[in-house]
């Protein structure tokens, strides 16, 4: 079987960041994904005509999509194109997340409808039409998954993730005290096993 795994990285990542996952798979091609969406309605237009051009010549097409790139995936992609995923820290609450950032900024849904965008000081842009394009347009995933989760995540909180790994069965790894960022030698190597053992799975 020709198999593809793609991956696609998070904020301030890069699509040469595939290469790390190369030797995990050495029965598969894997390939990196140098999106250029800021948004969840760009990268349903780019995610599905890149995945297309690729998936012809593929038996099979695995995904590996990390924070902000998972949540784009989550949001453009389907069964029809992805076969299995591994998500690393993925964003799976977007409405959840503006909300708990707007909090932390201290700004109302009143001022936010009123301002459009709203800068804040720890460097984020909240964005009304964002906000309700994530609730008007909510996950549709039923692609076998596996999920590993940082304990320490900042950005998706516990409950966040256990009821989207609940709902879609998909079976949830918790690294204790990994950060919402897999970056130091420790959590990479906890990633690369987890990931071993994940393929396995699904």
């Amino acid at each position: 079987m020709k198999k593809l795994v793609i991956y696609i990285h998070g904020r301030g990542g890069s699509a040469a960041e595939a290469a790390r996952y190369q030797p995990l798979f050495p029965d598969a091609d894997v390939i990196g994904f140098a999106y250029q969406a800021q948004n969840p309605w760009e990268a349903a237009e780019e995610f599905p005509r890149f995945v297309d051009t690729y998936r012809q010549f593929y038996d099979a097409v695995w995904l590996i999509a990390n924070s902000i790139g998972a949540f784009f995936a989550l949001s453009a992609l389907d069964q029809k194109r992805i076969d299995r995923a591994f998500l690393i820290s993925p964003v799976v609450d977007m409405e959840r997340l503006i909300g708990d950032m707007m909090c932390w900024a201290d700004v109302s849904e009143e001022k936010l409808q009123e301002q459009r965008e709203i800068t804040t000081d720890f460097g984020e842009t909240l964005s009304w039409d964002y906000l309700c394009y994530v609730r008007s347009h909510p996950i549709g995933w039923d692609v076998p998954t596996c999920i590993l989760y940082g304990e320490k995540d900042h950005l998706t909180s516990w409950e966040t993730i256990s009821a989207f790994a609940e709902k879609h069965t998909a079976p949830l790894t918790v690294m204790p005290g990994g950060e919402h960022w897999f970056h130091a030698e420790e959590q990479m190597c906890f990633l690369d096993d987890w990931l071993k053992n994940a393929a396995k799975i699904v």
